[in-house]
């Protein structure tokens, strides 16, 4: 049984749907359906307990996938899930105490390092799966199929274009109506490291949303739009905009699972990521979780099929399995 706590509710379908829509939430509450033979629904396993897990909006849809299946296994154990932007996560839940994971689509910053210290969060870090961060336009822009990556960088930089033509001189003499993630994003700072540098910045001229689902509908709402988000999202929105090739001086490349894996999708290929906290491993229902969570990432109809990201390699999962491991056997002396 799902619920999701945000405005709406849904029943989910197929799997598809879910984590589609799952994308668009921006709470989503899982535990396991009881039924009468239940009782109380303690669980049948003997696992029950709640799990907090805040951060990545890009994570979200993967977490939200696998966490549903884990509840629907172990009635016992109730899942909530917040998207609220890596950083978001880190700073206001995680770092501070008050969930068990934190989603991620970059790496830990070094200020948020000293915040869980500060707090004595101890933490692991483990690989989710490889994102092509997409960017997109309305499926009306038809002047614009590929862009250099210096010329994203004018889009997106704090001093940035105000019409199309400043970018190219073939473009349209149209204002840029810009949709993209908010500074408590990880994906955010990617976009800012790797596109543009910090020394260029962001521009605080587009409008700024945790829910990539609403980079969707203002794309959709604008011929001259143009944003950004995880691979994800557009897998599940094929139809409704269009994806750019990225130019990163070897030629025009395509967001895909293919040039994601292969490493061609320059410089927006990412890594994803988890973080446990090493205290709430300590709980039976938190460490089995976080490995059934493990072993999923290298399910290609979970990870791939249905939400759209590159899954782990064996070799990693293992390598992860093993770091896990010791964080729970940490947890339990």
């Amino acid at each position: 049984m799902v619920d999701n706590t945000d405005d709406t509710k849904r029943t989910w379908g197929t799997r598809r749907n879910f984590v589609a829509a799952a994308g668009a939430a921006a709470t989503a509450g899982l535990a396991g359906c009881t039924t009468e033979e239940d009782g109380n629904g303690g669980g049948n396993d003997g696992l029950s307990g709640d799990i907090n897990i805040a951060g990545s909006s890009t994570v979200f849809p993967l977490m939200s996938a696998i966490a549903e299946d884990f509840a629907s296994e172990h009635d016992g154990v109730s899942i909530d899930i917040s998207s609220t932007g890596s950083g978001g996560g880190f700073q206001n839940h995680f770092c501070v105490g008050e969930t068990d994971f934190n989603n991620a689509s970059r790496e830990i910053a070094e200020e948020e390092e000293e915040l869980c210290a500060d707090n004595g969060v101890e933490y692991i870090e483990l690989v989710a799966a490889t994102d092509a961060l997409t960017v997109i336009v309305n499926n009306e822009a038809d002047f614009v199929d590929c862009l250099t990556v210096e010329e994203l960088a004018q889009i997106w930089e704090s001093d940035a274009a105000e019409t199309w033509d400043e970018v190219r001189d073939e473009f349209p003499n149209e204002e840029i109506e810009r949709y993209g993630a908010a500074d408590t994003s990880g994906t955010f700072d990617y976009f800012v490291e790797n596109v543009q540098g910090e020394e260029r910045g962001h521009t605080d001229d587009y409008q700024a949303t945790e829910q990539d689902n609403t980079i969707v509908q203002g794309v959709q709402g604008s011929e001259y739009a143009i944003g950004y988000f995880g691979f994800s999202y557009y897998y599940q929105n094929p139809d409704q905009v269009k994806a750019l090739g990225i130019d990163d001086g070897d030629g025009c490349v395509e967001p895909s699972l293919e040039t994601a894996s292969s490493g061609e999708y320059q410089p927006l290929s990412r890594s994803l990521y988890t973080y446990p906290s090493v205290e709430s491993l300590g709980n039976d229902h938190v460490a089995e979780f976080a490995r059934y969570f493990l072993e999923q990432t290298t399910n290609e109809e979970l990870v791939a099929g249905d939400v759209g990201y590159v899954p782990s390699t064996q070799e990693t999962k293992e390598q992860q399995m093993e770091k896990l491991e010791s964080a729970i056997e940490e947890a339990n002396n």
